[in-house]
């Protein structure tokens, strides 16, 4: 049984078809990567496994379960993080309450709960700021836990939001261009990062990435799309070498 199984993923937006007979499977504890030109249909890809949209055609399969039409908190439920190009935290909260307010699925105590401040309301809460501060703790951020992301650099920001997608428990982190708007040194560093998560957490991650550095030091085998089809799959010396992902996705250029 395929950890991730993808067969003949098609999803239309209007006369516009965005993926095609996508098919791809993942096998659990690898890095892979998903790469492509603009307009490619990457995103998308996440967005109809993560629940985002439902699949015009095809069906996703998880662990054994089809995950069509199920919303993105009953599939992130079953253990499936997920990260966006654009970070997505609320700068308004402090970075403990990032983390723990990714767990609210977990809760269990409703709204009297919180009204009437049941042992069961004190009991969840107090596990869950332990949860958070373990993980925070685990990433080097235990210092960073009062302050708002707004005032933190892009680079210490993406550690924050992939913790928070870890806070899930998940088998599954689905990135979508972590290393977007970073410098050359902290892409270096996520890099490292990556890495660190993958052995520590033994978890299989899924990346989107326009940066090649990353993507052919890291994953064990990658798919390339072009306008919503798959035109290449393979390892990434392959892939560095495939005449038509050089053209499609470089133009002339080398990857």
């Amino acid at each position: 049984m395929s950890f991730l199984k993808i067969d003949s993923l098609t999803h239309r937006f209007g006369g516009l078809t965005a993926v095609s007979d996508l098919n791809y499977e993942l096998e659990e504890g690898g890095i892979y990567g998903l790469i492509g030109p603009n307009g490619a249909g990457k995103t998308t890809v996440f967005n109809l496994v993560s629940g985002f949209y439902n699949p015009s055609e095809g069906k996703i399969q998880y662990r054994g379960e089809e995950l069509n039409g199920l919303p993105p908190h009953d599939i992130a439920a079953r253990q499936i993080g997920r990260t966006f190009q654009n970070i997505r935290l609320w700068s308004e909260m402090t970075v403990l309450d990032n983390i723990k307010i990714s767990q609210h699925y977990q809760l269990g105590y409703g709204l009297p709960g919180v009204i009437f401040k049941t042992k069961k309301y004190r009991d969840r809460e107090r596990k869950i700021e332990a949860k958070a501060m373990e993980l925070l703790e685990e990433f080097n951020l235990t210092d960073l836990a009062c302050e708002y992301p707004k005032n933190l650099s892009y680079g210490v920001q993406r550690r924050v939001e992939i913790a928070r997608a870890l806070s899930l428990g998940p088998k599954l982190l689905m990135l979508d261009e972590p290393a977007a708007g970073l410098s050359t040194s902290d892409v270096v560093e996520l890099i490292d990062y990556i890495r660190w998560v993958h052995e520590n957490f033994k978890i299989t991650i899924w990346m989107i990435e326009h940066q090649m550095q990353v993507i052919m030091t890291l994953c064990d085998r990658i798919k390339v799309i072009d306008f919503g089809k798959e035109i290449a799959d393979g390892l990434p010396d392959e892939i560095r070498n495939n005449p038509q992902v050089i053209k499609a996705y470089l133009g002339d250029g080398e990857i």
